[in-house]
């Protein structure tokens, strides 16, 4: 396992890395790669059943509303070699009760692009510097906990279950 990730990074740092806005013509792969990372992140929270559910589609339509909803939304693509390997969405509080006016909705990396630095300029396309901010992560995603540590997020104490594929997710609330 250990020389398929020091490969990767090895192929990631010869490549072509781009971070742009999210475009329309972008659905189908956002989909497919939305569809892949959930793969990749959830297998060991969420059942194989409810996971085989995904639908590539399904989810390409979500981002045709997603990349359609204005100014306040900020939603950007990683490319590596022109092909999308991540993507990231912030936009105003969903939350009633929100400790922060931001949320970060989301922010997916293909397995193989993990520790190659472009989680993190995704983070920093849809997120100002020091720019009061919250978001929702699984309970069980510590690699994603450190990650939002080091942008100097910190656990608030919060949590919720939420449903997730006919399943339920319990997630935590980090806060900056």
């Amino acid at each position: 396992m250990e020389a398929t990730s020091d490969t990767s990074s090895e192929v990631t740092a010869q490549t072509d890395t781009v971070v742009r806005p999210v475009r329309d013509v972008d659905a189908e792969a956002l989909g497919r790669v939305h569809a892949k990372c959930w793969h990749e992140t959830y297998d060991h929270l969420i059942s194989k059943a409810a996971l085989e559910n995904v639908s590539p589609k399904r989810l390409a339509e979500l981002w045709t509303h997603w990349v359609s909803q204005g100014p306040d939304f900020k939603m950007f693509a990683a490319l590596v070699d022109g092909e999308i390997v991540g993507f990231v969405g912030s936009g105003p509080a969903r939350d009633r009760d929100a400790p922060r006016p931001r949320e970060l909705y989301f922010i997916y990396l293909l397995d193989a692009y993990h520790g190659t630095g472009i989680g993190q300029k995704l983070f920093d396309a849809a997120i100002e510097p020091d720019e009061p901010v919250y978001l929702w992560v699984a309970d069980d995603n510590p690699r994603a906990h450190r990650f939002y540590t080091r942008n100097g997020f910190t656990l608030d104490g919060a949590t919720h279950t939420e449903p997730f594929l006919g399943e339920t997710l319990t997630e935590v609330r980090f806060t900056r």
